[in-house]
């Protein structure tokens, strides 16, 4: 079929036959839906040019916004996610000192020092006490239950108080969570490397550094604490590593060294001092000021009450009844004890010990308080207010054992240095027992005879010496046991020049005075330097009998938990210098210094005792040291500039300052005799040794020359006369 031309409608073929059931007739043809009306289309709005330029930058930023938020979130959330791998068991971080520990112990076993960072152990979040756990979240982070890491409100706060106080905005306070502490405790994860940081000090400096760009590092990490750490072994973590001043590293060091209890077990107001040492350890530690540190525990106790973890009442009882220091933490002395011991022991089990060590010493700190006592008594009556002399003194045993040990006095500026144990100073008249030492062991004895008169003797390269005595006056002749009770220089170097030199540098080294000794007659009147231990331990060798005494300290050295000793004592006896017999007639003869010599003011009542004067050239330095028949007392006066002391000798302020020590520390102590004797005279002295031009008549021992004190102490009852007479019978040789 086609289509017309006229392009009608297609033809379509009839249906011959209509559906089943339809008729026939065809579908009435259905009308088309009335079309609804158009609604009329509104005015397209028109934005203003400013409106529209705006818009257009608020979409664009908008679209970075959201974007480079997205690509931070990722980010951030991979450092989290790096930090997280990296971090290691939470035990594993409890304790964070660089150093090990010492703790010494005196001659009782108490403990009054402390070097390097104590560690008392590791504790727990859940076993401390349950007031110091609520004072460290109540003072550094009252929100830390509710935050995940950081507290934007806390840094917000803490810019808003550095700017009002006129620092910059990351200086002062940093509002960090206590995540944010520990974070920073843990320097962030990064460890020590000696080719970055020359010194761990610098290391923990760098560690603790603020400033903007530390506290966006602090974030992620903090953050990364969080996920995998609870926040209780967050605690725990902040409990054990926290510096708490007096170089107590946890809070359990921490309650040990103020305390003397477990962190477990510190009450109310302990807790709040304890607490309150995070802000500033040094300025708030209770040994340096109690007032300040509990002033700072007021505040704790206060917001303690305020956050509800203490009731009124509690909390006025805590401010009622405030902290007190352990018998140990309220000791402030033995502290120049202690660096010396630390100084003679090694290293690698002192300054730089990596381990926890136990030091048994030899200090008595009954015998420390008392010699500080005697000090401190000696400078305020009997010192003109106001000076700054110096002073040290040295309490041993006569085996050397160092019982007390005052470095200085504390006076501003005094610093730590130890005049007992590192002031090298010439040691004057307080040598000469040495020089008579060497004449006792050579045979002579206390009752021979020197001249003192003028005398010179020619140096070879320097010339004439001619000594002078102290006083510019001369006693012709004595004995030698008046010539050194009145320390007179002429007979102490001429007995030096009968000996010789070399033996009396010799003794005086093995005695352990041995400090670049002079070499020219001058050595007699102490012109070679020594320190105040050195010369108190040279003392001890005589008390002793007449051996060598390496002074010490230590006792027993062993690490913490355990019994097995790593070093037993550090010094003690040594080898014989001098014979017993000569040690004893020395030790009569230095009592007579005390008794009737230049030493009287030292003189003790009902007890035997010993001793030796020294005053230098000018006075720089003044001397006592002398024994009884238990203890061996140092003493040294002077400035550290080196400036003359005015009107000052040895037997001035020095030898008061030894009376004042040796009454107080045999308070209670038997009366015992020193070991003292007195050999027959040998009338004339023998020549070896001598170094010079010897003339007789200076040994010779005339009779009509009586013994200086009225008395023979070989026969008490024997009158002056007697003497003569026995010493003209023996120089004759008749009966």
């Amino acid at each position: 079929m086609v289509t017309g031309k006229g392009g009608g409608r297609p033809l379509v073929a009839d249906r011959r036959y209509p559906r089943a059931g339809a008729s026939a007739q065809p579908p009435a043809r259905k009308s088309p839906p009335p079309k609804k009306p158009r609604k009329p289309q509104r005015p397209r709005r028109q934005h203003g040019l400013v409106v529209s330029v705006v818009l257009f930058f608020w979409r664009a930023i908008w679209a970075v916004l959201w974007r480079v938020t997205a690509v931070g979130a990722l980010i951030l959330g991979a450092v989290v996610l790096y930090f997280y791998a990296q971090l290691p068991p939470m035990t594993d971080l409890l304790d964070g000192r660089a150093r090990g520990s010492v703790t010494m112990l005196d001659r009782n076993g108490e403990v009054f020092a402390w070097r390097g960072e104590t560690f008392g152990g590791q504790i727990t979040a859940d076993t401390v006490s349950k007031y110091l756990h609520d004072a460290v979240v109540a003072t550094e982070d009252k929100r830390f239950y509710w935050h995940f890491g950081i507290s934007p409100r806390g840094i917000a706060s803490a810019i808003r108080i550095n700017l009002s106080e006129g620092r910059g905005a990351f200086e002062g306070n940093g509002g960090s969570t206590i995540t944010q502490q520990v974070a920073k405790l843990l320097c962030l994860g990064v460890t020590y490397d000696p080719q970055l940081w020359k010194t761990e000090a610098e290391y923990e400096k760098d560690c603790r550094a603020g400033g903007m760009w530390r506290k966006i590092k602090e974030v992620p990490f903090s953050m990364a604490m969080e996920l995998k750490y609870s926040k209780e072994d967050i605690l725990t973590i902040y409990f054990n590593r926290a510096y708490l001043g007096a170089g107590a590293r946890g809070f359990e060091a921490a309650a040990q060294r103020y305390f003397g209890k477990s962190a477990a077990n510190v009450t109310a107001p302990e807790a709040a001092m304890l607490a309150g040492l995070l802000k500033a350890p040094s300025t708030y530690a209770p040994t340096s000021n109690m007032d300040r540190a509990r002033d700072r525990a007021a505040v704790v106790i206060g917001l303690m009450e305020e956050q509800g973890y203490l009731t009124r009442q509690e909390a006025d009882e805590a401010r009622a009844n405030p902290a007190q220091l352990s018998k140990a933490a309220r000791q402030k002395m033995g502290g120049f004890f202690a660096d010396w011991v630390m100084e003679t022991t090694p290293d690698y089990l002192a300054r730089d010990t990596t381990e926890d060590v136990i030091i048994q010493t030899t200090l008595d700190q009954k015998m420390q308080a008392q010699a500080e006592e005697a000090l401190k008594w000696v400078f305020e009556n009997k010192v003109k207010e106001g000076s700054k002399a110096q002073a040290a003194i040295v309490v041993m045993s006569a085996d050397g054992a160092v019982r007390a040990m005052v470095g200085g006095r504390d006076l501003p500026q005094a610093g730590d240095f130890n005049r007992a144990t590192q002031a090298l100073r010439q040691t004057g008249s307080a040598f000469k027992p040495f020089i008579y030492a060497v004449a006792m062991d050579l045979g002579y004895s206390p009752m021979d005879y020197v001249d003192d008169s003028p005398w010179s003797i020619n140096v070879p390269g320097s010339g004439l010496y001619a000594p002078k005595n102290y006083d510019g006056k001369f006693k012709g002749m004595i004995t030698l046991t008046q010539a050194l009770a009145e320390s007179r220089n002429i007979p102490a170097v001429k007995i030096q020049e009968l000996v010789g030199r070399d033996l009396v540098k010799q003794v005086a080294t093995q005695f352990g005075v041995a400090q670049n000794l002079a070499d020219g007659p001058a050595l007699a009147l102490g012109a070679s330097e020594s320190t105040l231990i050195e010369m108190t331990g040279a003392y001890a060798g005589i008390l002793n009998g007449g051996s060598s005494v390496t002074p010490y300290g230590l006792v027993a050295l062993k690490l913490k938990h355990e019994d097995e000793e790593l070093f037993g004592q550090g010094g003690g006896i040594g080898e014989r210098v001098i014979t017993e017999r000569a040690a004893h007639a020395l030790i009569y003869m230095m009592t007579q210094v005390i008794e009737v010599g230049t030493g009287t003011r030292a003189r003790l009542d009902g007890r035997e005792a010993a001793g030796k004067t020294g005053t230098t050239n000018s006075a720089r330095d003044a001397w006592f040291v002398g024994f009884t028949a238990d203890y061996v007392v140092g003493v040294w006066l002077g400035y550290d500039d080196n400036k003359p002391l005015t009107g000052v000798t040895g037997g001035g302020l020095p030898a008061e300052i030894w009376h004042e020590v040796m009454v107080r520390i045999n308070e209670g102590v038997e009366t015992k005799p020193l070991p003292k004797e007195i050999p027959p005279n040998t009338v004339t002295p023998a020549m070896g040794g001598y170094e010079g031009t010897y003339d007789p008549n200076d040994f010779v021992q005339p009779e009509d020359v009586p013994y200086f004190d009225g008395s023979n102490p070989n026969q008490p009852g024997m009158t002056e006369d007697d003497l003569a007479e026995q010493i003209l019978n023996e120089v004759l040789g008749t009966n």
